[in-house]
C-alpha cells in the first residue's frame, strides 16, 4: 500500500479533504443552532419582560413595607426572566431539533462545552452578588429605616382571636384593629399558649407570636381603607394553631389621624 494511501485504500488528501468539509459543516450547522436558539430566546425575553411589566400582579398593598416588597418583588421578576426563557428555549428546541425520528442508531457522543461552562457560571455568579445586594441588603436597609416608632400597639394572640392594646392609652379591644395613616407603627407580639402567626397581607408583615417571647414588627400605612373595601386589610394567623386556626382574624382600618384619635377618644371614654 501506498505510504500516500490510508488505511481504507483512499488516497490521503481525500480523507483530510473529508475531515475539513466535515468540519466546515459541523460548524456552520452549530452557528445555525445558535442563531436559531439565540433569536427564540431574546423574543421569549421580550414577551416575558412585557408580561412581567404589563400587568399588576400585586395583591392590594397599604403600607410603606408593601411598596418596598412589591418593588423587590418585581426586580426580581425581571432579572429572572432571562434565565428562565433561556432554559424553556433550550429545552424545548433540543426537544424539538433532536427529537426520536425513528432511527435505531446511537447519537453523536456530546461532549462539555468549556467556554459555556464557565460563561454560565460567572453570569449566574454575578446575579446571585447582585440579589444579595439589592434587593437584598439595599431591602433590609429599607424596612429597618426608621426605628422609633410614633405609636406602640401591644399584639396577644391566644385561641382563636387577638388582643390589641395602644400602649400610650391603655385601650384594649378584640375587634377591628384601627391604625393611623402615615404613622410609624410598632407591634409588640406575644402569645398566650401556642405559636401564632400575626400577618396583614396588606402591609406585607408577618411575625410570629411566640409564648413567652416579644417579637416585634413595624409597618407605616400609605393608604386609607378596610376590610370591607379589601380583604387584604385583615391580621390573620398564618400558623396552624389549631381547629379554630381559620377563623383566628380580625378586620384592619387605615383611617386619618383625626378619625383615630376620635376612635381612640371614645374607646378610652
Amino acid at each position: 500500500m501506498s505510504r500516500y494511501s490510508s488505511k481504507a485504500g483512499r488516497p490521503l488528501h481525500d480523507v483530510v479533504a473529508f475531515r475539513i468539509v466535515s468540519g466546515g459543516e459541523q460548524e456552520s450547522n452549530t452557528r445555525n443552532r445558535l442563531v436559531v436558539v439565540g433569536v427564540a430566546w431574546l423574543i421569549a425575553t421580550v414577551l416575558g419582560w412585557w408580561a412581567v411589566t404589563a400587568y399588576d400582579w400585586h395583591p392590594f398593598g397599604a403600607s410603606r413595607e408593601a411598596r418596598i416588597t412589591d418593588e423587590a418583588f418585581d426586580l426580581l421578576m425581571l432579572m429572572a426572566v432571562p434565565i428562565a426563557t433561556f432554559v424553556l428555549v433550550v429545552i424545548g428546541y433540543s426537544l424539538l431539533r433532536d427529537r426520536d425520528r425513528g432511527q435505531d442508531v446511537d447519537g453523536p457522543p456530546i461532549r462539555t462545552n468549556r467556554t459555556f461552562v464557565v460563561g454560565w457560571l460567572a453570569v449566574t455568579t454575578i446575579l446571585s452578588i447582585v440579589v444579595i445586594i439589592t434587593p437584598g441588603f439595599s431591602g433590609l436597609d429599607e424596612l429597618r429605616a426608621y426605628p422609633e416608632p410614633d405609636l406602640v400597639i401591644d399584639v396577644k394572640g391566644e385561641r382563636w382571636s387577638w388582643e390589641y392594646t395602644y400602649a400610650e392609652s391603655g385601650v384594649q379591644t378584640r375587634g377591628t384593629l384601627m391604625v393611623p395613616i402615615d404613622t410609624r407603627i410598632m407591634f409588640r407580639i406575644s402569645s398566650t399558649d401556642v405559636i401564632h402567626s400575626f400577618w396583614i397581607p396588606a402591609f406585607r408583615i408577618k411575625m410570629d407570636a411566640v409564648p413567652g417571647i416579644i417579637t416585634t414588627t413595624m409597618v407605616t400605612a400609605e393608604k386609607l381603607g378596610t376590610f370591607e373595601s379589601a380583604d387584604e386589610l385583615r391580621v390573620q394567623c398564618a400558623e396552624l394553631c389549631g381547629v379554630g386556626h381559620a377563623r383566628m382574624w380580625t378586620g384592619v382600618s387605615v383611617v386619618t389621624e383625626a378619625e383615630f384619635d376620635a376612635w381612640l377618644e371614645a374607646s378610652a371614654g
